[in-house]
């Protein structure tokens, strides 16, 4: 019996053994599952997002970004609002006139789209030995070959699969080397899908170091994960900036003093003769802007009251003429849109402008262009640059009449005024108009210093002109419907008087304000403009130490204004 029960243990033993020979493999196929490396290949078109045999995806910098190139006929091309968004925002697409423009401060570069030759202003013309734009679809594509021409930066291309490598800065970088035979995986872990082979000794660069894995870069552009263990001798290395180009100077035409400027409304060619009654009891007043000119055709035309002995009036009395042109007051024909994305109509504009205004001896030219939309932004700006090659060439000053900056008229691009053109003027008025859904002031002190403020952020204090109003509006309020009338300090004071109106000084618009209700029943208000609101403005403009004022416009002021003003002059 007991021999018999020894040899029936036997079997039960080999059983256990089984048992945990299996249950061992099963737990190394477990560990191995685990902590094995997969060498599953990521599909490297689906991580691009690769979308044809033409399409490259951009690395800018180390971020892969929404925008693609193309590769066609062996060159590289972005489309025109990647080239303006990243590279250089001083091309221009001449939808009208199928051109690609570049404008320097001395010259205006041409190339008709679809071509590879290109011509200049200056008697300058070449061709490339590419397609320097062209239209995919309804897509202008422009060759980064050419934009290189004129701006510096860095591309390398790659195939199988295509990319591109874009370096617009250079930062200080974070690199390591390898120090043994790994791989960059789409994610940390090891089970994630490899990205890239990398050999002992390649290099990459360090983005985010974690606890076991570091976000890195090769030097192709893939973006991934490798194990801390694989990399070594990780440092810091400051690249060398790309500086083909060397960006030519603007030059600019700036006075030594703070500029004091009196709009001139002339109303008609007579209107010259009244110069010397507009002046007569103004103090420190250094410049005029006599409203000469406006655009009269979409072709380019130009109405002129320009007068050599208004100039040489105001000479003698130690007084500039800076020529303004508006876009407003030459008939309702004319359509700013029509003849602002023409070529051809820019350049009669400037050439009409230019030779009147050299013509008569006045010292600059003052550009009014009002109620631009938004769509023709670049137009204008492309003008604005015109014009200043113009002005520049001729010795004549150039400012530009603006609407306080806010975020819904930022096309008229303050930055781009302040390199181009010598004074940015900020009409800091109208905050309130016929039409506004309610009754107010027309330059509250906030609205002001905001738009000096916001000015400063784009052009520098140098340049920038603050305009000030010399009108009010008086608000007539009939149950909910407002009528207003506009009319100037002399004419608001005697409004006052007239109707007894008890002024009180208002903090919040920096004014004083008054208001009665007639026997109509009708609400009247005045956010009065004066000596001493004007005095709230001066402040703010002496305490952002911009370059001058302006006052719109002569002639509607009241004497005692022109104290608080020559003592900002003078200061």
């Amino acid at each position: 019996m007991r021999r018999r029960k020894k040899r029936n243990m036997f079997p039960a033993i080999i059983i256990i053994v089984l048992i945990f020979i299996f249950a061992g493999v099963f737990a190394l196929q477990q560990y191995l599952k685990r902590y094995s490396y997969s060498q599953e290949k990521a599909d490297l078109d689906e991580y691009f997002g690769i979308n044809g045999a033409e399409d490259v995806p951009i690395i800018l910098g180390t971020e892969r970004i929404e925008e693609h190139a193309l590769l066609l006929d062996g060159y590289y091309y972005m489309d025109f609002k990647s080239v303006q968004k990243y590279l250089n925002d001083r091309f221009y697409f001449g939808e009208y006139d199928g051109t690609l423009l570049y404008t320097t401060p001395t010259a205006i570069i041409t190339s008709e789209i679809g071509s590879k030759s290109w011509s200049d202003t200056e008697g300058g013309a070449s061709e490339e030995p590419y397609v320097i734009s062209r239209l995919e679809g309804e897509d202008l594509y422009v060759a980064l070959e050419y934009v290189k021409k004129y701006t510096n930066f860095a591309y390398e291309g790659f195939t199988e699969p295509n990319h591109m490598l874009l370096t617009t800065k250079w930062e200080e970088q974070s690199v390591a080397e390898v120090k043994k035979k790994t791989q960059i995986r789409l994610r940390g872990g090891v089970k994630s899908e490899i990205l890239k082979e990398l050999e002992k000794g390649d290099s990459v660069q360090v983005l985010e170091e974690l606890e076991n894995w570091s976000k890195v870069m090769s030097d192709d552009g893939y973006i991934g994960y490798v194990e801390n263990k694989r990399l070594s001798d990780v440092t810091t290395i400051s690249p060398i900036p790309v500086n083909d180009y060397t960006e030519p100077e603007y030059t600019n035409l700036l006075r030594d003093h703070k500029i004091n400027l009196g709009f001139h409304n002339l109303g008609g060619p007579a209107g010259n003769d009244s110069l010397v009654e507009s002046i007569s009891g103004t103090k420190s007043l250094n410049v005029v802007a006599p409203t000469w000119f406006a655009v009269t055709s979409n072709e380019g035309a130009v109405r002129s009251y320009a007068s050599a002995a208004y100039v040489n009036t105001a000479h003698s009395k130690g007084i500039e003429v800076w020529a303004l042109i508006d876009n407003f007051t030459g008939g309702s024909e004319v359509s700013t849109s029509e003849f602002i994305n023409r070529a051809s109509s820019r350049a009669a504009i400037i050439e009409n402008v230019v030779r009147e205004t050299t013509a008569v001896g006045a010292d600059g030219i003052n550009l009014d262009f009002e109620s631009v939309n938004s769509e023709d932004g670049q137009s204008f700006v492309q003008f604005v640059r015109e014009l200043s090659i113009a002005c520049r060439k001729a010795g004549l000053v150039f400012s530009i009449d603006n609407y306080v900056p806010m975020n819904f008229n930022d096309f008229y691009d303050l930055e781009e005024q302040g390199v181009v053109a010598d004074y940015v003027i900020i009409m800091g008025y109208d905050e309130h108009y016929p039409g506004s859904a309610e009754a107010g002031s027309v330059a509250s002190i906030g609205y002001v210093e905001n738009g000096i403020i916001n000015a400063l952020k784009e052009v520098d204090a140098s340049k920038v002109i603050n305009a000030v109003p010399f009108y009010t509006r008086i608000w007539h309020n009939n149950n909910g419907q407002l009528n207003v009338e506009t009319v100037g300090m002399k004419k608001a004071q005697e409004y006052i008087v007239n109707h007894n109106i008890n002024m009180q000084w208002d903090a919040a618009t920096g004014q004083n304000y008054g208001s009665y209700a007639s026997d109509d029943g009708i609400v009247h208000q005045i956010w009065m403009e004066d000596a001493s609101s004007l005095g709230q403005k001066i402040e703010v403009m002496s305490a952002n130490n911009i370059a001058g004022i302006a006052e719109w416009c002569l002639g509607m002021e009241t004497s005692d204004v022109w104290d608080v003003i020559a003592a900002y002059i003078g200061g």
